[in-house]
């Protein structure tokens, strides 16, 4: 892999994924010392808790998207490649990519979580998840496409079945996708599909545990609830999937239900690499480390965010897969990297839980942030603020309280677009990365 030399003492940090945790230890690294090199499938930052609204028609993917380049630009220390790693070697402090191999004095796993479909083969082939951009897009390409095909069905069955939606995973993803495919059949379905009846329309949210929003307290999981049932929406809780061939959604208790759309929020688990030890790894893929988050067994390595499982009295499952802890975890990485290059001692990780909150809909949300517990429109405004500061450019903010003013006032999300690659014309990616001479790229 051609990667520029390094100046004077610099120390090489490899951080493999440009997710919450990645991103922010790059831009805190970037200043000074260090030569950052960035690694990456995407040449863009997605912030993933707005995932739904791209999938429901309410945003547009480049409103939370950014580019990584322009973050960068004017850190020459920072170096960005698109590539997938496909295993490390740790004795020789090398990672290994599809587009050459690279040296590191420090490696930083960051490359976050994927959707666990528990080993179920025909759930992973059939079902849709939301962990992208890409896979947003892919399911409002399929939920706005089976409207269409239910115009032509003459057969009742097989049209509802189209119309039918079931998310599982009574999560904030769950809870909040629900909510706003709820929205869109009460108040724009029915104009622009006016020929079919959507009161044959079903949303189910399927929870496998006693209540929604484990995270969150059982009152607040409650008053979801509500807030869903208010919206048409038909929650079951204590109720598992058990198989998904496509069609029909077999449950756990034995009933099934008739859907083309089975949306799959139900769990995740760590992007393994090869090379990592298997006693470095813990459940679902995670890696083990302690309270620096060095990895277990390794030297120079550290995992952040999703994949590093740091367990403790307070986080005996380890720290919670939210954004948070991720930002928390990488700044606190980057001082301690600094602290060790000047000999100073390294500060333990210590989780700052700052809340937790959810929306289902237009003033509709709950929040709890330390004792305060906030519901219905204060708590949506309190979301809505949060999540708009959160976001990546001063520009996307803008366009993003654009579309929320826009849908506040009209009841529309105007992005109900079909969007299909042109397979005949793509170029296959594969065959120009194999054209690729890798022995031309230097082992640096």
């Amino acid at each position: 892999m051609e990667i520029p030399n390094k100046y004077d003492h610099q120390k090489r940090v490899v951080i493999v994924g440009a997710g919450f945790a990645g991103l922010t230890l790059a831009k805190k690294l970037s200043a000074k010392y260090f030569q950052i090199v960035l690694l990456d499938k995407n040449n863009y930052h997605q912030f993933q808790p707005l995932l739904y609204q791209v999938a429901t028609s309410g945003l547009e993917p480049s409103s939370i998207s950014f580019p990584l380049r322009k973050i960068f630009q004017k850190k020459r220390n920072v170096i960005i490649r698109l590539t997938k790693v496909t295993d490390i070697t740790p004795h020789k402090k090398i990672v290994h990519t599809e587009i050459g191999n690279v040296e590191y004095d420090y490696l930083i796993l960051a490359q976050g979580a994927t959707t666990n479909y528990y080993n179920n083969d025909s759930l992973n082939n059939n079902a849709y998840s939301m962990k992208s951009v890409s896979e947003a897009l892919l399911l409002r390409n399929n939920l706005l496409q089976n409207y269409e095909l239910a115009l032509n069905h003459m057969d009742r069955t097989e049209r509802d079945s189209l119309l039918n939606v079931v998310i599982v995973g009574g999560g904030p993803t769950g809870v909040e996708l629900a909510g706003a495919i709820a929205e869109m059949k009460k108040k724009i379905l029915p104009k622009d599909y006016a020929e079919l009846n959507f009161r044959n329309m079903h949303i189910y949210l399927l929870e496998a545990a006693p209540h929604l929003l484990n995270g969150m307290s059982n009152k607040s999981g409650e008053t979801v609830v509500t807030y869903l049932k208010r919206l048409g929406v038909e929650v079951q809780t204590n109720t598992a999937v058990k198989d998904y061939d496509g069609k029909t959604v077999l449950l756990s208790n034995g009933k099934t239900i008739s859907s083309r759309n089975l949306i799959w929020a139900a769990g995740v688990k760590g992007v393994s690499i090869p090379g990592i030890p298997t006693n470095s790894v813990a459940t679902n893929n995670r890696l083990i480390v302690d309270h620096y988050n060095k990895v277990s067994g390794l030297q120079d390595v550290y995992a952040i965010g999703d994949i590093a499982f740091m367990k403790d009295e307070k986080y005996v499952k380890g720290h919670p897969q939210v954004a948070q802890v991720a930002i928390q975890q990488a700044k606190l990485l980057a001082k301690n990297l600094l602290r060790k290059e000047t000999g100073k001692s390294l500060n333990r990780f210590s989780y700052n839980d700052k809340g937790s909150m959810a929306t289902v809909g237009r003033n509709l949300a709950v929040a709890e942030i330390g004792k305060l517990k906030l519901k219905g429109f204060f708590a949506w405004v309190v979301w809505m603020l949060v999540h708009l500061m959160s976001i990546i450019g001063i520009k996307n903010r803008l366009f993003i309280l654009i579309n929320w003013i826009w849908q506040y006032i009209t009841y529309d999300q105007s992005l109900r677009l079909i969007i299909k690659p042109n397979f005949e014309k793509r170029t296959n990616e594969k065959d120009i990365t194999n054209t690729i001479d890798h022995k031309s790229f230097a082992s640096l």
